[in-house]
């Protein structure tokens, strides 16, 4: 999955492959605005250590979080989900 600082994938980016518990002190991004998820499966969450809101992502472009009913438009964690049932 490809994050991206603002909206329509623009500001600075990163690509992840596994799980990422606080975006500012991983890759020092102050948000996450937008995603282009190319395989598996997210939970996004609003705040760092997986707290808050959530959404989940299966593979596609995610321009705008809020356009998906997300108030907050941003994200500060993320986990891969690699077992489903």
């Amino acid at each position: 999955m490809k994050i991206y600082e603002r909206e329509n994938f623009g500001g600075q980016s990163n690509e992840l492959m596994d799980d990422c518990d606080n975006i500012q002190e991983r890759y020092r991004m102050s948000d996450c605005m937008s995603s282009n998820v190319m395989d598996g499966h997210w939970l996004m969450y609003e705040q760092p250590h997986y707290r808050g809101r959530m959404m989940y992502l299966r593979p596609g472009e995610y321009r705008n979080f809020r356009d998906m009913g997300m108030s907050s438009n941003r994200f500060m964690s993320m986990k891969r989900i690699t077992d489903m049932c």
